[in-house]
């Protein structure tokens, strides 16, 4: 069966087509981007801090010792983390980067699975390719594998949580998204979808399991309290260095506090003007409000708190998968130059025109997650603003009539990919038997990151 699935044959209908073309260069970018880039590495190393902390932990030696007046790479998880990420330095620093970068591989892996399924598609389908394609060529994961940062497995927590949210498994909701929180709290705003969608189990898991693993972690490190009087406010403070939110990018231009504090504060209306009409009006459309607002929230908590690094963007893939939907705000080209901003390994460092170059690469970021926020704000108003205009507000639905009405062309392609890939209409030849051959990142340190 394996054999009759992968030997070479001519591809007979337009999907077919697209699947022979994407699948070979998808799979063969995995395999660079592991066992190539990631194996070589990178003079950023976030992995190294990570094993000599959890080293320290186990033989009883303090862990939080950073340097903080330097710029590398710092330990930076908290006490219940500490105890979570602990083994990886049962086995030498070499193998055991090998494995956690495997690991992460496998949760990256995984996690495109789920968002395959979240949309309704299949492996068998067009998107699977080129999802995984898109996701292994990204900046993201191509800099979470190098840097050897634990980011993949967020990213599967943040689809685990999606699917169990959605089938109202809410305590598992809650240990998934709860044991993220204990590592990195990338992903804690979400907690604000459990809570706009009266799940309120969700909150006993994701606070409890937080509390409980530092509750053990506490007494088995030795400096435990210098994670909130040193590691804690070095966190909390707005650096000029890997930093892309908007606070981190103006204190590295020098721009004044209030136009800083403007542009955030007009940035925060924005987004709450968004989720209140995504609430108000798509709540109901349960996969598409729960993967647009997560979105929003986690691109505005990339933003404008003190600290947004661009391998964070990496959880923002559901919002992006919601293109294939009807009724997505992500269906206009502005959306993807922004996606290009964040999303993109390409680097813009210029031997020629120095300043623009280093402008351009330290900005693109920033304006990226900034241009999606603007992007769906000016969507979800001008719908608004439609359906007043009409007089369909009271309907409780902003979508044009033509969303509606009828799916277009991009969803009846994708129901015949995804439902019954093998089923699309090909030429009238095609109940005829088919012959069978054989048998059946730049060395700036500037724009790199940290754990």
């Amino acid at each position: 069966m394996l054999l009759r699935q992968i030997e070479p044959r001519t591809a007979r209908t337009t999907a077919e087509v697209i699947k022979f073309a994407l699948w070979p260069i998808a799979v063969m970018t995995v395999l660079n981007r592991v066992f190539i880039k990631a194996v070589n590495g990178f003079v950023t190393d976030d992995y190294a801090p990570v094993y000599n902390a959890s080293k320290a932990f186990l033989n009883g030696l303090p862990v939080y010792t950073a340097n903080f007046d330097s710029v590398d790479p710092h330990y930076l998880y908290p006490p219940g983390g500490t105890l979570l990420i602990a083994p990886i330095a049962i086995i030498d620093p070499e193998k055991s980067r090998w494995c956690f970068i495997l690991l992460n591989v496998l949760a990256i892996l995984l996690a495109w699975y789920l968002l395959l399924r979240l949309f309704k598609y299949t492996v068998n389908s067009v998107a699977a390719p080129a999802l995984l394609l898109a996701m292994f060529m990204s900046e993201t994961v191509t800099n979470t594998l190098v840097f050897a940062n634990v980011n993949g497995c967020i990213l599967l927590a943040e689809l685990l949580f999606i699917h169990l949210l959605l089938k109202r498994r809410d305590l598992w909701a809650g240990v998934v998204l709860g044991l993220s929180i204990t590592v990195k709290p990338t992903l804690a705003p979400l907690i604000l979808i459990a809570a706009a969608r009266g799940q309120w189990k969700v909150f006993i898991g994701a606070i409890g399991v937080p509390v409980v693993t530092t509750a053990i972690a506490w007494p088995l490190i030795k400096d435990t309290d210098h994670f909130f009087t040193r590691t804690l406010p070095y966190l909390l403070e707005t650096r000029d260095y890997f930093n892309s939110a908007i606070a981190g990018n103006a204190a590295y231009y020098g721009l004044p506090d209030w136009l800083t504090w403007s542009i955030r504060l007009t940035m925060a209306v924005l987004v709450g003007i968004s989720l209140w009409l995504l609430y108000r009006y798509y709540r109901h459309d349960e996969v598409f409000f729960v993967a647009t607002s997560s979105g929003v929230l986690l691109t505005a908590w990339f933003l404008l708190p003190g600290l947004g690094q661009m391998y964070y963007s990496m959880m923002l893939f559901p919002l992006l998968m919601t293109v294939v939907l009807r009724n997505s705000l992500v269906r206009n080209w502005p959306a993807w130059l922004a996606v290009f901003g964040f999303m993109s390994y390409d680097k813009w460092l210029s031997d020629r025109w120095q300043g623009i170059g280093r402008n351009l690469e330290y900005l693109r970021i920033t304006f990226g997650w900034t241009l999606l926020l603007l992007v769906i704000f000016c969507v979800l108003g001008d719908r608004y603003l439609a359906a007043r205009r009409e007089g369909h507000l009271s309907t409780g639905i902003i979508d044009p009539a033509w969303m509606r009405d009828a799916p277009d062309s991009l969803d009846r392609e994708s129901a015949a990919t995804a439902v019954a890939p093998e089923a699309a209409p090909g030429p009238a030849v095609a109940d005829t038997p088919r012959p069978r051959n054989g048998t059946a990142p730049s060395s700036e340190k500037r724009i790199s990151v940290e754990p």
